[in-house]
């Protein structure tokens, strides 16, 4: 299997080195169109595939296409690529707010997946939630999950407005993460923790609850109950969390990065 990436920004290098580790596929198989010429040669100093700085033959070579670029480079990038671009390609969009018909109309393709991976798709663990057009055969789709699998997990969703409501839960997800871990930390300094002891502090607690979640099959709110006591210092916070409706503030929070999911896919 032949792969091309469009984009050599942070997901769409990410994308090559986890397929090579996992090897998926090997170097000649590997393509990268990187239109910034001072990033291209970044690239190839990186020795991840045959890099491009510009639309070509080569383009129909490839048996996937992985657009990894910016939603508001997308006009200029179809218009150069089109020439190039054989009907029945399979592509994969990681691009957020584009829409599977608009990817369509613009190439002339049908088969089109669309992902909404998240940050921590750098280090393996990353959360994916994808999405197809009815033209994508079941043997397409694994082969494209099994590539996303090399970045962490996946869902499949049945709808675009799913891939909206994961890029407010996981998509920004990291986001929300370090805001709170950041709040903790400055909490630490403020009781009397030096930077790199609160840092450890903060860390190792996220590290070990989510372990715990992992490995046992119990719930937030029995993981809440077991960690609180009657009258302890667990209760006194939740008091406060409580009565500052911090649970509906944060729920709040992710309604609003629905809406501007929902808003860029409009185009808005």
């Amino acid at each position: 299997m032949k792969i091309l990436i469009i984009g050599g920004g942070n997901m769409g290098l990410t994308f090559a080195k986890s397929f090579l580790h996992s090897h998926i596929v090997t170097h000649d198989k590997m393509l990268i169109l990187e239109k910034s010429l001072k990033k291209a040669e970044e690239l190839k100093k990186l020795n991840i595939g045959t890099v491009y700085g510009e639309p070509g033959d080569y383009i129909k070579e490839a048996d996937l296409l992985i657009f990894a670029v910016k939603p508001q480079d997308t006009t200029a990038l179809f218009a150069s690529i089109k020439p190039f671009v054989d009907h029945q390609q399979v592509a994969l969009s990681i691009m957020a707010g584009v829409k599977i018909e608009t990817i369509s109309t613009a190439l002339g393709i049908n088969k089109i997946i669309r992902a909404m991976p998240n940050l921590p798709a750098q280090v393996g663990v990353g959360m994916t939630a994808f999405t197809s057009s009815e033209a994508v055969t079941r043997i397409e789709l694994v082969m494209v999950q099994n590539l996303l699998n090399a970045t962490g997990k996946t869902i499949y969703v049945e709808t675009e407005k799913a891939i909206d409501a994961a890029t407010a839960i996981s998509g920004s997800g990291p986001a929300y993460v370090f805001y709170i871990m950041q709040a903790m930390i400055d909490s630490g300094k403020k009781m009397g923790f030096s930077l790199s002891e609160s840092e450890l502090l903060t860390y190792q607690t996220f590290r070990g609850a989510v372990e715990l979640y992992n490995k046992f099959d119990l719930s937030c709110d029995e993981w809440i109950k077991k960690v609180s006591s009657r009258g302890g210092t667990t209760e006194a916070a939740f008091n406060t969390f409580h009565n500052d409706a911090l649970h509906l503030k944060f729920q709040d929070g992710l309604k609003a990065a629905l809406r501007r999911a929902e808003e860029l896919s409009k185009g808005d």
